[in-house]
């Protein structure tokens, strides 16, 4: 692909970070990528080949930046752009991937100077992996990302961000800040502090019916696999969206106080009614990248799309006596390749898995 920027500023080459990085690098979107960092989280970007080179210093690293990407927790953007907003040079356009952008946007345009742009963005995709070690350059394929231009955004800034986005895989697709703040609280921020009600419930009656958890099935772990997330980073999110989450917490009380009364009433139906219009609802959502349950002995595996991948990587690991205990693709590109996620038995087959892959030219990360 042809390059979109020369150069490239990812301020936190984290999971989103590094896994935007790692896209850029790999099909040529930049000439240069710089990353802001930690020293050891800079090293490992570095080896996973998401940036070119990387510095502690977010006023360093932006100059002569064409497009500067805040990938940092909600709590610390705002800050961040203060920061950075005097050092831009002429035309530089700034994004980050912030999960609510009302309060981001509106600090943003405040502070930008003439001849800069500030472009929201969201890309509605992640991993219970955090940080750099669970970047994936296919970790974009086929996942929404929005975009929430600001009063002061200009066309040609907002193109240039939606080609790049496009670029690494994504669908994207233009909200106003304040509606989409809205719309993720109800999709992404409520799920979360519902499954993370659901995990400390269970985890509160454990302590009196011990071997609780160990009953939890795969209901219980699809419906809760999100508390898995990072804690700082879904605090910083309930406090910079508290108005729209307050009011879907109240709506989902009302919902809960609804179906209780059904249960304590055995009014069969309208629990049949309400089961019935959930499963209606839910089949008529458009289909998304499946989500995965981590287990304990997991590595992924880069592969080219080609006929006998998949077949040649199991049988690398048969013939050495590796026995997969599950298999799932990730994320594929088409004619390209894609990200292959494999569990296995113990930690012994882990290591002798990633050093036979290695051996072979493939590349694999242990989660």
């Amino acid at each position: 692909m042809q390059p979109i920027f020369e150069k490239i500023t990812i301020i936190g080459v984290g999971l989103i970070g590094g896994s935007l990085g790692m896209a850029v690098l790999n099909r040529g979107l930049a000439l240069r990528v710089t990353g802001v960092d930690e020293p050891e989280n800079l090293k490992l970007a570095i080896e996973a080949e998401a940036v070119h080179d990387g510095t502690t210093s977010p006023e360093a690293a932006v100059t002569g930046a064409d497009l500067v990407v805040v990938a940092t927790p909600v709590g610390v953007t705002g800050e961040i752009i203060r920061k950075i907003a005097p050092l831009l040079k002429q035309g530089c356009i700034v994004t980050d991937v912030g999960s609510t952008k009302s309060g981001i946007v509106r600090e943003a345009e405040r502070v930008m100077p003439p001849g800069t742009s500030f472009v929201g963005g969201h890309p509605m995709t992640g991993s219970e992996v955090s940080g750099v070690k669970g970047a994936d350059r296919y970790l974009f394929e086929n996942a929404v990302y929005v975009l929430t231009p600001g009063k002061n955004s200009d066309s040609e800034s907002v193109a240039r961000v939606s080609r790049l986005a496009s670029a690494v895989g994504a669908r994207v697709i233009e909200i106003d800040p304040d509606e989409h703040d809205l719309m993720v609280a109800t999709v992404s921020h409520l799920p979360h502090i519902v499954a993370t009600a659901l995990v400390n419930t269970a985890g509160d009656l454990e302590k009196e019916h011990r071997g609780l958890l160990m009953l939890a099935a795969g209901g219980f772990r699809d419906t809760t696999r999100i508390a898995s997330g990072h804690p700082q980073m879904w605090r910083d999110i309930c406090i910079s969206n508290r108005d729209n989450i307050l009011k879907l917490l109240d709506k989902f009380g009302d919902m809960l106080e609804q179906t209780r009364e059904m249960v304590a009433a055995c009014d069969h139906g309208s629990l049949a009614a309400s089961f019935c219009r959930a499963r209606e609802i839910r089949e008529n959502m458009p289909s998304r990248i499946r989500g995965y349950l981590p287990l304990q002995y997991e590595i992924t595996v880069t592969v080219p799309d080609r006929p006998g991948s998949i077949a040649g990587l199991a049988s690398c690991l048969g013939d050495a006596g590796i026995n997969i205990n599950d298999i799932e693709i990730l994320r594929v590109r088409e004619g390209e390749g894609g990200t292959i996620r494999i569990a296995l038995g113990n930690e012994d087959d882990q290591e002798k898995a990633v050093h036979i892959l290695r051996s072979a030219g493939i590349a694999v990360k242990k989660r």
